[in-house]
């Protein structure tokens, strides 16, 4: 895709929503670090519904470890790998309370210290909690980076490097945002709605999927 296509692009989404915001709810950047983590191989809708409850009284990470890992457990058993994700949770508290005072660190080295917390995690802290202009690549973006032409990449990491370069100013704060909800709700893994899609012209994705066929009347 070349660079004017590019803005046109960012353009088009941003008109579209000028102010998009992660699906995940969160109070602060402790809680915001817990829902990231939570969410792998899990949807947000799933986690929100998890955290709703434990977010109104968990609101640090020593307040996570007075909780504890069973209790936790509790909060979060409708979420896939709860067991292993509860783990960690009580283990990046631990990690938090024990190196960081109790605060989540502005840094992506710091974050990826953290159980639990991969690269992924830790742009979407980043962009998220602290104004960060990173690019957090999950299944979403990886598709459709690789599907438009955007950003094509074999790996999650070569995807983001390659947004991370593309991708003009004044659309780096929010781009990864854009990406993740066009993924999520237009250009879907199993069947794009191409037809529907605010920038399928620029899109190098082909052939393009057509519209669902309306269904018959049914006789009288």
């Amino acid at each position: 895709m070349k660079r004017a296509e590019i803005v046109e692009f960012y353009a088009r989404l941003a008109a579209d929503n000028p102010h998009p915001e992660t699906e995940l709810e969160a109070g602060n950047p402790f809680q915001l670090v817990v829902a990231v983590a939570l969410s792998a191989q899990a949807t947000d809708v799933g986690v929100n519904k998890a955290t709703r409850r434990l977010f109104e009284t968990v609101t640090t990470p020593q307040q996570m470890l007075d909780l504890g890992e069973d209790a936790l457990k509790q909060h979060i058993k409708t979420i896939g790998l709860f067991n292993t994700k509860a783990k960690n949770v009580i283990a990046l508290s631990q990690r938090l309370v024990d190196v960081y005072g109790g605060e989540v660190p502005n840094d992506r080295d710091a974050l990826e210290t953290l159980p639990g917390v991969g690269r992924k995690t830790a742009n979407v802290v980043l962009n998220v909690a602290f104004g960060a202009e990173t690019f957090a690549v999950d299944t979403h973006i990886f598709r459709v980076g690789n599907r438009t032409g955007l950003a094509r990449g074999k790996t999650p990491l070569a995807v983001e490097l390659k947004l991370d370069k593309a991708t003009p100013q004044p659309f780096r704060l929010h781009a990864h945002h854009w990406l993740i909800l066009h993924g999520r709700y237009v250009c879907k893994a199993r069947r794009p709605e191409c037809w529907r899609c605010i920038v399928a012209d620029l899109c190098a994705f082909k052939p393009k999927t057509p519209p669902p066929k309306a269904a018959l009347p049914k006789e009288p």
